[in-house]
């Protein structure tokens, strides 16, 4: 599949799944499952039913739903507190929101090559939980 539009907005519902590589030259919102690559150069949301095995690269990564690969964005990754991510991670910016989890290595660079030169890496496995809960 692939979207030439840059301000077009690619939907893969809920109840869609894609056995392949997903590419867009704009933005894709996933709340279906990929079984394959997805490619953006705009936005990547996994809302909070989408689900993707594969890697996941864009400009922007806000995930939501569930994802086991490597996500890479040039500018920023937000996992959502719904989020499970099991797998690498790279970019310049990354939000993690309390719930999310997050099994695997990340890599963030200032740079615009992210993951290539001037890397800080760390390896964890968290899961976060709210401030108002109890321990």
């Amino acid at each position: 599949m692939k979207i030439e539009n840059r301000d077009e907005v690619t939907n893969i519902s809920q109840g869609v799944l894609i056995d392949g590589k997903v590419t867009s030259s704009g933005s894709i919102r996933i709340d279906g499952k990929v079984n394959g690559d997805v490619l953006a150069t705009g936005t990547i949301i996994v809302g909070e039913s989408g689900e993707i095995t594969g890697e996941v690269s864009a400009d922007i990564i806000n995930m939501g739903g569930k994802v086991q690969g490597t996500l890479r964005a040039k500018d920023k990754i937000t996992l959502e507190n719904k989020s499970n991510l099991k797998g690498d991670l790279i970019t310049k910016v990354l939000v993690v929101e309390a719930g999310a989890i997050f099994d695997g290595k990340s890599t963030m660079s200032g740079g615009a090559n992210v993951g290539t030169t001037g890397t800080t890496k760390s390896e964890y496995k968290a899961t976060t939980t709210p401030a108002n809960e109890p321990k």
